[in-house]
């Protein structure tokens, strides 16, 4: 990466010493993460660690209702936590060597699902969903810890065209480049539900799909945790790399994987 430098003065005890300041030349890609329901950002640190280590500015947070605002759980609603997220984007987008045309957003579960919406909102170059969930465009407003378990169990045990919820519909206009993460034994985001978001992305630049045979919702081994991980750094470095070197990522794919 080229640096930029600036001579600059340093005061001490009335003196002024001087010295260099270097800074990236360029500006280079944002990440954000959106954890799920019942989540919180210490889960996305490592990997955030990760892609930062590979010259990613990276941003996780916790929306309202979980850690320090835990007491907002019973009627924080859709709304407020896409606000959320926007104002976490806005946040991470402005920072000064963040490279506004490049963000890469992560969304796992529920995150997923407000990550999907949040691409009709704001540009976004590269998304990562795993396990995204799916809910009925009804009752936005209302407490989300309301919705009904049965009834958002039958929904999603249907394949959605994109018309019929706004995070397919934002799906169905998304552009860039997608990664899809399934795990094979969730309960929560069962197949139907990923084929509604795979079916939904028919406009990307590409597409490329993941299943973690073994994996609950959860990722609750720690074998299924690292795969996960291989999976989705091996991915952003195609992304980042090949946005870097002016060339195209790879095209549509499905992979099995066992840890």
């Amino acid at each position: 990466m080229t640096t930029r430098s600036q001579s600059t003065d340093i005061a001490v005890d009335g003196a002024r010493l001087a010295g260099t300041m270097l800074t990236p030349g360029s500006t280079i890609p944002g990440v954000l993460f959106v954890h799920g329901w019942g989540g919180c950002q210490e889960r996305d640190l490592g990997r955030a660690q990760q892609l930062a280590a590979l010259g990613c500015i990276c941003l996780t947070f916790d929306m309202r209702g979980h850690v320090r605002t835990e007491a907002m759980r019973q009627t924080v609603t859709r709304g407020q936590n896409l606000a959320d997220v926007v104002a976490a984007y806005d946040h991470l987008r402005m920072q000064p060597h963040v490279d506004p045309d490049a963000i890469l957003v992560i969304g796992a579960s529920y995150g997923g699902y407000l990550a999907a919406i949040l691409t009709a909102l704001r540009p976004v170059k590269w998304l990562a969903l795993r396990v995204p969930a799916l809910y009925t465009d009804e009752a936005w407003d209302a407490p989300k810890r309301s919705l009904s378990r049965e009834v958002l169990d039958d929904y999603r045990s249907r394949v959605l065209d994109p018309q019929d919820n706004r995070a397919l519909r934002a799906c169905s206009d998304f552009r860039g480049d997608v990664l899809i993460v399934e795990s094979g034994h969730d309960p929560l985001v069962p197949p139907p539900t990923i084929v509604s978001y795979r079916n939904a992305f028919r406009h990307t630049h590409s597409m490329t799909y993941r299943i973690i045979d073994e994996a609950d919702h959860a990722l609750s081994s720690p074998a299924c945790q690292r795969a996960y991980t291989s999976m989705l750094l091996a991915w952003a470095s195609e992304m980042v790399f090949g946005a870097r070197a002016g060339g195209a990522p790879g095209s549509a794919g499905a992979t099995q994987a066992t840890p």
